[in-house]
């Protein structure tokens, strides 16, 4: 354990920035992932070194060339374990950002949840009509109004430079992402924003500023689904209704089921038929096996990480 005081003041807000500034520029100039050429180029050294130690093994009739080659495997393991805490992963250990805003520590009540679900539902029948005519015809990271949002809320939540917005990009590891009902990620070796290749235009934005948000070292999912949705909603009416949204299908992971229907119900024609077409989409492409495989695998590793409550902290 490392005193989350020191981590916030001279990593996350110290020398994580220079190290943001410095990788997410140039990641951005690949229109592919660089997270698949580190995947694939690992993944051959880790075959090549196999077969040459059991080929050597067998020349001598003895094992102890593959023996040699899987400690240096292990070894190297642990080398990019290190690698992942400094270039990102220490953020999992920086303090919590309810321990550094001025919040009302009341409980949220069932009340509190349903009245920011008919927010959110107002929001989206406000917004559709505005948010469709002007469409999403670029990408978030050269939308200027979100650039722009994306540094002033960072500049409300933390003493550290706004970070620098990444390239939303697609990865081999798109088909996973669809069977295992996976949005995005942000790859910590070279600080860049991936995203699900299958997202509708009107989800992409959020995905995207949430991404950013991790890129600017908030590791915590929830935190990152905060500043994400602040983002979009200081951004014009497409980013901001995307913001909406996410926050409309959160809520409803968070009410019962006579709720839920009740939101539906409200909703206007446009905003409903965007909503079941998220919902088609997800269904769609989804493994049942692979989904509940990669969550339960992502739920230890934010575990791991001193995220107690794991996969569920997506809601917090």
């Amino acid at each position: 354990p490392i005193d989350s005081r020191l981590v916030e003041r001279w990593y996350s807000t110290g020398i994580y920035p220079v190290i943001q500034h410095a990788m997410t520029p140039v990641s951005n100039l690949f229109p592919f992932a660089v997270l698949d050429v580190l995947a694939v180029g690992a993944l051959c050294a880790a075959l090549f070194a196999l077969v040459r130690s059991l080929l050597h093994g067998r020349r001598k009739k003895t094992w102890k060339p593959l023996m040699v080659t899987l400690a240096s495997l292990i070894t190297s393991g642990a080398v990019v374990y290190l690698a992942f805490l400094a270039l990102w992963g220490l953020n999992y250990r920086r303090i919590p950002m309810a321990d550094r805003l001025v919040l009302d520590r009341d409980q949220a009540s069932s009340q509190a949840i349903l009245e920011l679900g008919r927010m959110s539902v107002a929001q989206l029948n406000l917004l559709h009509q505005s948010a469709h005519a002007e469409g999403w015809r670029t990408s978030p990271w050269r939308e200027r109004t979100m650039e722009n949002a994306y540094a002033s809320v960072l500049l409300r939540l933390s003493d550290a430079a706004p970070a620098v917005p990444g390239r939303l990009k697609a990865s081999l590891l798109g088909p996973y992402f669809r069977w295992a009902t996976v949005d995005g990620m942000m790859n910590p070796f070279g600080l860049e924003a991936i995203a699900n290749p299958d997202l509708l235009p009107f989800e992409k934005p959020f995905v995207a500023a949430y991404e950013w948000a991790h890129l600017a070292g908030y590791a915590d999912e929830s935190e990152a689904s905060f500043v994400g949705f602040l983002t979009c909603i200081r951004a014009a009416a497409p980013a901001a209704y995307s913001g909406w949204l996410f926050l409309y299908w959160q809520i409803n992971s968070e009410v019962g089921a006579a709720e839920r229907q009740h939101l539906a119900s409200t909703l206007r024609d446009g905003p409903r038929q965007d909503v079941a077409a998220i919902g088609e989409r997800v269904r769609g492409g989804q493994i049942p096996l692979v989904r509940d495989a990669g969550w339960r695998v992502y739920d230890q590793y934010l575990k791991a990480n001193r995220v107690e409550e794991g996969v569920r902290s997506y809601g917090l």
